[in-house]
């Protein structure tokens, strides 16, 4: 018998993610700065280029929920596994570029793990 706790897991990781994609959409110019990048200049564009981070985020969040609804643990733990691209994506591309280390780490790169771990758990791959 396994544990609920990463099924559980795997739901509250997808409402903070929908809610951190929210909060891109309805206002992205104060939502960047938590990002890990310099907050880009303030301007139509930007904050379109933005509001795409943000339906990316909860396109995530509710396609784990759905899944969590419709399918097996396992589906959702493989959903999961490759869901944790985006957050190493992110990570990476903030290295990269000369963001925040503290950031890039702290929040994505443990979020990563954390999606990483919920994702093998409920494949029972650990």
């Amino acid at each position: 018998m396994y544990s609920a706790i990463p099924f559980y897991a795997a739901g509250l990781i997808a409402v903070a993610v929908t809610m951190i994609g929210c909060s891109y959409l309805v206002s992205p110019d104060r939502a960047s700065g938590s990002f890990g990048l310099k907050p880009p200049a303030s301007h139509a564009d930007t904050r379109a280029w933005l509001r795409l981070k943000g339906l990316r985020d909860v396109t995530f969040g509710l396609l784990v929920l759905t899944m969590m609804l419709a399918a097996d643990r396992r589906s959702v733990g493989i959903a999961l596994l490759v869901a944790a691209i985006v957050p190493f994506g992110d990570m990476s591309i903030i290295l990269g570029s000369g963001g925040s280390k503290s950031k890039a780490f702290s929040v994505h790169g443990v979020t990563c793990a954390v999606i990483l771990v919920v994702g093998l758990l409920l494949i029972h791959a650990i």
